[in-house]
């Protein structure tokens, strides 16, 4: 099926007025891959700019992204955008991944340069004949003829990275490789996304810049926000919902509305789109677009 017809996904981006995107991530098993579908039809409907699949930790589901990825451009009005990581792979893998892709209808990737295996936290160490920095793997997949790479930017800067100059000199850099867009990293701080947003700004970079939204709905989730934050949330954040602990219900419905809270404040300071984390489930980011507007026109 595919989307509409239309200039490209960057210029969607950039013509975006309060929309949304979403996330999703190779099932493990049958059972996660029938309730994920359900999932994916339910908000299908709501019409994102984007679906984004995930080559989950490490990378280690590379099968499983093409699959769903390629799914997603066969069965539905959805426009895949498919995780590509160097992790792990070498340069004539990475192109295999990507051919694979165009094969199955998937023009649009976000090129990560990934976490090591087994622990994000380890030093990075390309593969032998592989990637050094997503810069590489941007140019990579554009010349295999992707339509468009977005990419990862960090409003509290990549760990390895000495200071935010320094940071945002390697965030240009993957423009200049020809990168369309940029997802933020999770972060609780609307501060930082705006504070990074500014400093893009200044740079003369015009580029689409996307937030991404979680509900911490459980304690289970929050420990998700940990991977997806570098462990960066905040103290606060545990504080608020700490009260919650005992009471699954109350939990859930403070996590979404400091969700809420968050994106009236990010649409109010004029970003068009929010990147919604689903964790493979509908009611939450239903929730999100139903209260915030966000749904596409039909």
């Amino acid at each position: 099926m595919g989307p509409a017809v239309s200039d490209g996904l960057v210029a969607d981006l950039r013509d975006a007025q309060r929309r949304f995107s979403v996330e999703f991530s190779p099932a493990h098993d049958e059972e996660g891959a029938q309730r994920q579908w359900r999932a994916v039809e339910r908000l299908a409907r709501l019409r994102p700019v984007f679906a984004s699949v995930t080559y989950g930790a490490g990378g280690g589901t590379r099968e499983g992204t093409v699959e769903l990825a390629s799914r997603l451009a066969a069965r539905t009005d959805l426009r895949p955008v498919a995780h590509l990581t160097a992790v792990g792979q070498s340069v004539p893998q990475l192109r295999g991944v990507v051919r694979d892709l165009l094969a199955g209808g998937v023009t649009d990737v976000l090129a990560l340069r990934g976490d090591p295996d087994g622990d994000p936290r380890a030093p990075w160490r390309a593969h032998p004949q592989g990637l050094q920095h997503a810069d590489e793997l941007v140019r990579l997949a554009l010349a295999e003829g992707v339509r468009s790479a977005g990419v990862a930017a960090f409003p509290l800067g990549h760990p390895e990275s000495r200071d935010l100059d320094e940071d945002l000199r390697h965030l240009l850099g993957k423009f200049a490789a020809g990168a369309g867009f940029a997802i933020a990293q999770l972060t609780f701080d609307v501060e930082d996304f705006l504070r990074l947003r500014d400093r893009l700004a200044a740079a003369g970079c015009t580029a689409p810049l996307v937030p991404g939204l979680l509900p911490v709905t459980s304690p289970k989730v929050l420990e998700v926000t940990r991977r997806l934050t570098d462990g960066h949330e905040p103290s606060w954040l545990q504080r608020r919902l700490a009260p919650f602990l005992d009471d699954r219900g109350a939990f859930r419905e403070e996590g979404v509305r400091l969700a809420l809270e968050d994106g009236r404040r990010l649409l109010a300071e004029g970003v068009p789109l929010l990147h919604l984390y689903s964790l493979n489930a509908a009611g939450n980011v239903e929730t999100l677009v139903e209260e915030l507007g966000l749904a596409g026109p039909r």
